[in-house]
This record gives C-alpha cells, structure tokens and sequence, in this order.
C-alpha cells in the first residue's frame, strides 16, 4: 500500500489550495488504512529506526528535529521538549516544514512507531532520504518518564 504525500513543488507555480488538500485527504487515507489494518506489506529497514536514546540525545543537543506526527488529541497528553508538531493528517499541506536538506537529520515519532515508519516510506519516496523513525514512540517515552511539555498551539491554527 501507498502513502501518497504530494511531491516537492518545483518553484515554477504552487499547487491550488484545492489540490493540496486533495492529497493530504489521499494521504491521510492510504496511512489510516495501512495503520487499522496492521499490513507492512514493505517493513522498514532496521537502519531506518533509531532508538529512543539515540532520538533523545540528538534532539537536546540540536542535531536532529523530531517530528511528532501524533495526532492533536494525542498531543495533549503532552509532547517532548522542543519536538515540532505536524499531525500525521496535515502532514500533506505542511510538507514544507520537513526539512530535505540530508545534512538535517529528521526524525519521526509517533504513539508507538507505526505510523512513524509508514511516514517514513512515503517520504523517502519523494527523496527525503534523512528521515528516519524513532523506535519505540511516545508510548515507551512516556513509559520511562521522560519530560513531557504541554503542546505549544501553533500559530495561524
């Protein structure tokens, strides 16, 4: 199964309104299904998880962005520190917030990697070859009692 998350845009005219949201719909879906229906038809690599340590060592020592990809009613049991929210179901229409460059290292949580790792597939399939999910999720974060923080909203939302 497909994650479709719209591709870079090339400068030359941005995608309508319409359409972009079009594809986060497409997205939102196609990931839904993957998540309800536990198929991995293309598992990730181990190469492609690091682990909670390693995830949380990077981002306090600003290394690495972490992407909470839960979703906002997820977010409110409390997020990490200095983690950037963008809910797996806008994920679409804030592609732009996901850094391409490969010396920025991004990596993705979410409740317990699920649909981390199926994020993490659709985006390296539009060249975001520096993400990478975190192992474990926000369920074994919380588990250990590590900080968590209030989300912070976001503005414009």
């Amino acid at each position: 199964m497909r994650i479709d998350i719209p591709p870079a845009t090339t400068g030359h005219r941005p995608a309508s309104a319409d359409r972009r949201r079009a594809l986060a719909a497409l997205a939102i879906a196609a990931t839904a299904g993957l998540a309800l229906s536990g198929c991995d038809d293309q598992p990730a690599l181990a190469a492609d998880a690091v682990s909670l340590e390693v995830a949380r060592s990077e981002l306090e020592a600003g290394r690495a962005l972490l992407i909470d990809i839960r979703e906002p009613e997820e977010h409110a049991t409390g997020v990490a520190p200095g983690a950037r929210l963008v809910p797996m179901r806008q994920l679409g229409a804030r592609l732009s917030e996901v850094p391409a460059d490969p010396a920025q290292p991004v990596l993705l949580i979410c409740h317990t990697q699920s649909r981390s790792s199926a994020t993490l597939r659709a985006l390296r399939e539009r060249g975001y070859g520096n993400v990478r999910y975190v192992h474990g999720g926000m369920s074994e974060w919380s588990r250990r009692g590590w900080p968590l923080v209030k989300p912070s909203p976001r503005p414009g939302a």
